[in-house]
């Protein structure tokens, strides 16, 4: 089965606001059995726009992605992060 992916893209308006996000998120993903495999690291534009911090997380599955997404603590939580920041999060299926 192919993995599943949240690919986001985000600038960060509150630290102190995001802050707060991350550490409810953070224990939330855990239990989603969620990798991150990029969390803000160094990165460099080749082509179109960009936001200051990108990550990628990596799911079992593609289902179990938008399930994490679709759940009602998660959906509590986009609150939070949007009072704080300004994202974008594409849900995408692994190879």
């Amino acid at each position: 089965m192919a993995k599943g992916y949240w690919i986001v893209s985000i600038d960060v308006t509150s630290p102190e606001g995001y802050g707060e996000y991350v550490k409810v998120v953070r224990p939330y993903l855990a239990r989603c059995e969620a990798a991150f495999l990029t969390r803000g690291g160094t990165h460099e534009l080749r082509e179109g726009k960009f936001r200051e911090r990108n990550i990628v997380i990596e799911f079992t599955s593609y289902q179990h992605a938008l399930d994490c997404y679709n759940a009602d603590e998660y959906q509590a939580m986009i609150a939070l992060r949007s009072a704080a920041s300004t994202a974008d999060l594409v849900i995408v299926e692994g190879l």
